[in-house]
């Protein structure tokens, strides 16, 4: 750590996972810049395509935390590099060097991109939206959801699909679909305005649903949305997303 022109500026080493599709090497390039406190990791990133190396790739879209597509592992933690601030990131992990890889759900296309539509087909299996939508009161009106009926699962609706708790999970990504993809089927469950229960509940209580979970709570630790993801999890084992709210 330095100081520079009154502002303080971290020397940080970044040894960031590397792989190139055409040839399939993989390797780990490690990477030495200075940067102030508020820099971002996507900032980072960016600061060394345009002053180091411009071959590296990365993704990012809004980065506001709200599109979930920069996520990645820093030091072995799961987060979203648009959220992660330099002089938060050296106070957490109590380091300046940082080890960054692709999230482990889907297979790496380049650096740190990984196939995202391989990492939406669990998610895509228990239908994430409405299928069987209950009527309004009255034709052209939206369904009324009363707050006492929203509280139990608003805090779940603010999921960005960032992947995070899947990659964190313990649990085999071959035989559990993910805490992604049951805290999507879960709020359907929840939902007074889904009347196709059965179907997702098939898929909740399956061969590859909540009971492959082994409650390890790594899904709610990681989750930039601060989701217990976990507690919903455990509702549905317990049977407590059916009953009367």
């Amino acid at each position: 750590m330095s100081q520079k022109t009154g502002q303080q500026v971290y020397n940080l080493t970044l040894k960031i996972h590397r792989y190139d599709p055409d040839t399939h090497r993989s390797w780990i390039q490690e990477y030495r810049l200075e940067a102030g406190r508020i820099l971002r990791f996507v900032d980072l990133f960016r600061k060394i395509n345009e002053e180091q190396d411009a071959t590296l790739a990365w993704n990012s879209s809004c980065e506001h935390g709200q599109c979930g597509t920069c996520s990645v592992k820093v030091n072995g933690k799961s987060l979203l590099a648009c959220e992660l601030l330099v002089e938060n990131a050296v106070q957490y992990f109590n380091t300046t060097t940082f080890n960054i890889e692709p999230l482990n759900i889907a297979p790496v296309v380049r650096d740190l991109l990984v196939d995202l539509e391989k990492a939406y087909e669990r998610l895509d299996k228990v239908r994430p939206y409405i299928i069987r939508p209950a009527p309004a009161l009255s034709p052209g009106e939206e369904y009324p959801i009363s707050p006492h009926e929203l509280e139990g699962y608003v805090n779940a609706t603010r999921c960005i699909n960032c992947f995070c708790c899947a990659s964190a999970c313990i649990s085999s990504h071959r035989t559990f679909l993910g805490p992604h993809a049951m805290l999507a089927a879960i709020i359907r469950v929840m939902d007074p305005r889904e009347q196709e229960k059965q179907e997702r509940l098939k898929i909740l209580y399956s061969d590859q649903g909540v009971y492959r979970c082994h409650s390890s709570r790594a899904c709610s630790f990681v989750c930039p949305k601060q989701i217990d993801v976990a507690h919903f999890i455990a509702l549905a084992k317990e049977g407590g997303i059916t009953r009367k709210r």
